[in-house]
């Protein structure tokens, strides 16, 4: 896995900006932002970044359930596709409905593949490709580059995506049964993302919830030998009632990106103890190509 190589690309996602700014959304339009896995989680915390920033209305989708294009009634000035690949099946298929409707812009990968065609304006971070099936590099360099597309000050996240590198991964966390993850705004959709890691590398029993809704039952799952791992602030009273179950806590240090390095780290450890394959898991491809 290329984990160890994200503060350099993030720094390199930050020198490319001013070269693609004009292809990226922009300000006061109405976007949809899709992707599948990864993508779509990635899709979740830019689409929450941008209307928190005022930049305009913004929904995520996953690329097989956007309600948009023909038979639709939701209207968008741009649809942003994020693809590693660039060979997902259903975001090849909305991108294709979309020609001539609407402005589209894909953040991929690999150029030379079909999604060049069907894009009008095509983001290359060729550079943050890799070999490993499961996404570590690429979906993060992609954030760091919308979230500086924004305005958002983030100079800081390379030098804490080295912190977090370096960082010793808690006890508690690499022998725990069981994991969720918890987020607030858009460190939800990193949330999710961090769940899907852990799953994707060891096989591993996690989940994720917007943090004021794990109070409303996923909190029963919580005792000793699992841990709770929170990549925003907790609502006010909401760490006391967790660390009441027994489960271990884990409260963010750094940016939710940030943490979410380590988490891409306790995915491999679990599946070092395991003797799993951590950039072929079981059952997965690099990219989902359905037959017609």
């Amino acid at each position: 896995m290329e984990i160890e190589s994200q503060p350099a690309c993030w720094q390199r996602a930050l020198d490319l900006l001013p070269s693609v700014s004009g292809l990226l959304p922009r300000p006061g339009e109405r976007v949809a932002v899709v992707g599948c896995g990864t993508s779509w989680f990635m899709a979740q915390a830019y689409a929450a970044l941008r209307e928190g920033a005022g930049a305009g209305e913004t929904d995520a989708f996953a690329a097989s359930e956007a309600p948009i294009g023909p038979g639709f009634a939701r209207r968008y000035d741009r649809v942003l596709a994020l693809t590693r690949s660039g060979t997902t099946t259903e975001v090849l298929s909305l991108l294709d409905s979309m020609r001539g409707q609407v402005a589209t812009t894909a953040i991929t990968a690999d150029p030379a593949t079909p999604v060049a065609d069907l894009a009008q304006d095509l983001v290359v971070l060729d550079w943050a490709d890799e070999k490993s099936v499961v996404q570590t590099r690429f979906p993060t360099s992609q954030l760091v580059l919308l979230r500086a597309h924004l305005g958002e000050a983030v100079g800081h996240l390379p030098a804490q995506a080295a912190e977090a590198l370096a960082q010793e991964l808690d006890a508690e966390l690499v022998g725990a049964e069981q994991v969720s993850f918890l987020g607030r705004g858009w460190s939800y959709g990193v949330a999710r993302e961090a769940a899907l890691k852990v799953r994707e590398t060891a096989a591993w029993w996690t989940e994720s919830y917007p943090a004021m809704e794990y109070r409303h039952g996923p909190i029963s799952v919580a005792r000793a030998g699992r841990a709770v791992w929170s990549l925003g602030a907790l609502p006010d009273g909401l760490a006391e009632q967790i660390l009441e179950t027994g489960a271990h806590l884990v409260t963010p240090r750094h940016d939710p990106l940030a943490e979410l390095v380590k988490v891409q780290r306790l995915g491999v450890a679990l599946a070092a103890r395991l003797g799993r394959d951590v950039d072929n898991p079981q059952h997965l491809t690099r990219s989902v190509v359905l037959s017609a």
